[in-house]
């Protein structure tokens, strides 16, 4: 042993000994030593894009996947804990336009320094399932789960809605569109039709809807998922026209479609609303300038639907009237900004006094507001809107012909009735989830491996062509996508007809990455996808990662996982079993702010703060220049706002232990953590002391003395007893994940032992010492292992119970937990007046007589005799006088 905690010697030490036994290579169907196979568990930290650095947030996903997996191991199952990097994506090609060097290079050199940083951990990594997303060895098999998907018509191709940036002369992604405009050249992105694949993710939106039930996943998540998927029972019905195109034909064969949850507020449709790229806007608009711009001003901005949510509704009459099915009224249709032509059929009824969008719309324009709903003892104003015109669980229809009079299910089946007798509608079910649409014009990302044939038309890639390698020396200047200028990369032949072709230049959502890692990690076959280790770990036991991920990339995955089974490549249907979903790590934040409003953010480090009595921050000033800056309130550490605590700093100075430590210990993993310098320093000294201890008393605990329960005093069996229920509280805090009560009974345990050890002299005593370190050390190893398994190995307890990665975890003994005796609450008259000892099965007529009979009692009872005497057993004794 060091003569003192020294960390950085420590983990070093011990994380070559973990390397040079190759400790976490980890094997399909591994058995015991008895030759059973052993329980399997599998759990995956999201894999993180590699941007350069870690951050907080990193260390503690990956530290609290590492403690689950480290426990899991002692309690005797065969586990997993692997990595990989989403590579792709759209930071490299950034990184690449500002450094001028291509994007493989900045990726791989980010990849290795983070691999460095996660090594200096000490996590329980696999290395040897290591994948990158951006490896011809991985997304070789995107490519040919794609084309499987072609055949089965699961991916398809169709003209869709992007943001087109006319600089750039590419497509942008919703988050690339900032007010409009592009985000690099500033200039107003337009909508465009273009040809794009998809994946038929609709075809699956019941069977991802109703698996959910089965999965151990936080309820906010599943109701995130619910909401996306949006399944809605409407109805769809036409609005009859006679209105003809250039070619005398009728535009959409007579009928402009719609779909409505509420059918009921049918007779209260006061105008339609069509998108800007619909067939009727495009008709009206030929001989009217004003409308052509509004509609050209429509197609630019981003075509999110969250953009559309709360944008600012605008709209412009058409001129052209449309037939309401039901009533032979004329509807006026008009353009709105706020209706893509994406979702559904590209239109929306308007109905104003009973849908708030439409309401505001109609207020803006002047159209009517009809009341078809009313609810006894409400009152309907024309001025505004109130949140029950619109609640379909009240009110009845008026004004409404034959439906009135009727409630909301019995009017919606009502309408559908009448529909369907005219030929126009009918009962449908619809959801708010749209097909994925996978193609992006981007240079770093998988190969869309398709190739187009003037006299063969679009030709799939044959299998024994992939994977199409995605060349990795070139660099993107922000002038559209490199593949499309780089003739070594599009020239090729047709697999068909062998003539001159052209390779398709799209690539990839990068989703389609993220949407499998976790299978690739345990089936490396550089000839298959999967194998029957794939159905061995799989599904994921354990998944951990942000809540922001919740919609796009959980479904996406369910999805992909729900396809590979379908086409018999995997048994399992869903991809984790259990998910995790951690907080964010928070810190303080600081701020200079200049007169034209920008504010200046300042790390935490730099700033000196001062307090009131009660530790609240009341002035901040920078450390070197001693000016005052202004103090933000405690934010997610980020970028940004300048407040992240660099890791590689923070274990260089105190070690990865302490690191870990703090982030387990300063919150539950599902709950936000708030940065604490002192936090941090108040878990090294907690190290520090672990280390003492055991440094103070290792001649003893090497000695490794029998325990003999028979031989213990009064002392010995108080300390061992308290350990063990400590050990029992801990077991329970592990099973429910909550670490920070974990970290805090090792606390206990701690202090239990320390207080014990100046006493523990004797051979039993320090027996009793002995095992109660070898539990605390087990019990905080898959927090903080560097530390603990230096100290297993120099108190020799490797000799008696084997290594501590495979040492067997700690079990209660119940026998420890009996008390001899018991300590009971002594009251008079219901005040708390001092407390007795009793044999702990001592009956109530002794309990009386030494509660009678105790100092505090006599003093309190003042002479005066008992009244009652009530005794609680194994809590309190209340005497009445």
């Amino acid at each position: 042993m060091f003569d003192k905690y020294a960390a950085q010697d420590i983990e070093n030490a011990v994380q070559g000994q973990w390397k040079t036994s190759d400790a976490y290579k980890a094997e399909a169907f591994a058995k015991d030593a008895s030759g059973k196979l052993k329980p399997k568990y599998y759990c995956v930290s999201m894999l993180p894009y590699p941007s350069g650095k870690l951050h907080m947030g990193h260390v503690r996903n990956y530290t609290i996947n590492d403690v689950m997996i480290r426990q899991k191991r002692m309690k005797g199952y065969n586990t997993l804990m692997p990595m990989g990097w989403d590579a792709f994506g759209m930071p490299a090609e950034n990184a690449a336009m500002a450094n001028g060097k291509p994007p493989a290079a900045w990726t791989y050199s980010n990849i290795d320094y983070m691999k460095k940083q996660m090594e200096s951990m000490g996590l329980a990594i696999d290395w040897s399932k290591e994948v990158a997303t951006c490896k011809p060895d991985y997304y070789k098999w995107n490519q040919w789960l794609f084309l499987k998907m072609l055949e089965k018509g699961i991916v398809y191709k169709k003209t869709g809605t992007v943001n087109w940036d006319p600089i750039d002369q590419t497509v942008l992604a919703n988050e690339q569109v900032i007010d409009g405009k592009g985000w690099r050249s500033g200039a107003t992105v337009e909508k465009r039709d273009i040809p794009m694949y998809y994946m038929a993710i609709t075809d699956y939106a019941d069977v991802l809807l109703d698996d959910l039930n089965g999965l151990q996943w936080p309820d906010r998540v599943k109701v995130m998922q619910e909401n996306w998927i949006g399944k809605s029972t409407g109805v769809r019905f036409a609005f009859p026209h006679n209105i003809a195109g250039a070619d005398g034909k009728l535009i959409q064969d007579g009928k402009l479609y719609v779909f409505t949850t509420r059918a009921d507020t049918i007779m209260g449709v006061t105008f339609a609303a069509v998108a800007a790229e619909h067939p009727l806007a495009a008709l009206a608009a030929e001989n009217n300038p004003e409308l052509q711009a509004f509609i050209a001003e429509c197609k630019a901005g981003g075509v999110a639907e969250a953009d559309m949510a709360t944008m600012e509704k605008k709209g412009m009459p058409t001129g052209l009237q449309v037939t309401h099915p039901l009533t032979g009224e004329s509807v006026p249709v008009w353009v709105g900004n706020y209706v893509l032509m994406s979702y559904g059929d590209g239109a929306v009824m308007g109905v104003p006094a009973h849908d708030e969008r439409d309401f505001a719309f109609a207020l803006k324009y002047g159209i009517p507001i009809k009341q078809v709903i009313s609810v006894e003892g409400e009152v309907f104003n024309n001025a505004e809107w109130a949140e029950w015109y619109g609640d379909k669980e009240r009110g009845v229809c008026i004004g409404s012909g034959p439906l009135d009079g009727l409630n909301h299910t019995q009017a919606v089946n009502a309408v559908a009735e009448l529909l369907s007798n005219k030929g126009v509608g009918e009962k449908r079910i619809q959801f708010r989830l749209r097909d994925w649409g996978i193609s992006r014009q981007r240079y770093w990302g998988t190969p869309i491996p398709m190739i187009y044939c003037d006299t063969c038309g679009d030709v799939p890639v044959p299998e024994a062509d992939l994977p199409v390698v995605l060349p990795e020396d070139l660099v993107p200047d922000g002038s559209g996508n490199p593949l499309a200028k780089s003739a070594a990369f599009y020239e090729c032949k047709c697999p068909k007809c062998g003539s001159l072709a052209r390779r398709e230049t799209d690539t990839m959502d990068t989703f389609v990455d993220s949407s499998w890692y976790f299978t690739r990690y345990v089936c490396n076959d550089a000839n298959t996808m999967t194998d029957a280790r794939s159905d061995y770990w799989m599904p994921m036991d354990q998944y951990i990662g942000g809540i922001e991920h919740a919609i796009l990339h959980l479904l996406y995955s369910r999805f992909w996982t729900k396809v590979m089974n379908d086409l018999g490549l995997v048994k399992f249907r869903e991809p984790a079993t259990a998910l995790l979903t951690q907080g964010m790590v928070l810190n303080d934040t600081y701020f200079t702010e200049e007169a034209n409003g920008k504010k200046n953010w300042i790390n935490p480090a730099d700033v000196a703060v001062e307090f009131d009595d009660k530790g609240r921050p009341v002035s901040a000033k920078l450390i070197n220049a001693g000016t005052p800056v202004q103090i933000g309130g405690v934010e997610k550490m980020s970028k940004s706002k300048n407040n992240g605590i660099d890791p590689q700093a923070l274990i260089d100075q105190y070690g990865a232990d302490t690191a870990r430590l703090f982030t387990m210990f300063a919150a539950p993993p599902e709950q936000s953590l708030e940065w604490s310098d002192s936090g941090v320093e108040g878990a090294h000294r907690f190290l520090k002391r672990l280390y003492q201890l055991a440094l103070n008393k290792q001649d003893a605990i090497k000695a490794q003395p029998v325990l003999s329960a028979a031989n213990l005093g009064k002392v010995a069996q108080t300390a061992r007893r308290d350990v063990h229920e400590i050990l029992k509280q801990a077991n329970f805090d592990y099973d429910r994940h909550q670490y920070n009560t974990v970290v805090s009974a090792g606390m206990k345990m701690l202090n239990t032992l320390d207080a014990f050890a100046s006493e523990a002299n004797s051979p039993a005593d320090q027996a009793v010492l002995a095992e109660g370190l070898s539990i605390l050390l087990r019990v905080l190893y898959p927090i903080v292992p560097h530390i603990t398994c230096h100290l297993w190995s120099s108190l020799n307890y490797s000799a008696t119970q084997g290594e501590l990665l495979d040492s067997p975890w700690p079990e209660v003994d119940e026998k420890a937990l009996v008390r001899s005796e018991l300590n009971l609450m002594v009251q008079v008259n219901g005040k708390l007046r001092g407390s007795i000892e009793v044999p702990a099965d001592a009956d109530k007529a002794s309990i009386e007589a030494t509660a009678l009979a105790s100092d505090a009692a006599q003093k309190f009872m003042e002479g005066k005799p008992a009244k009652k005497v009530i005794v609680v057993p194994g809590k309190l004794v209340n005497i009445v006088v």
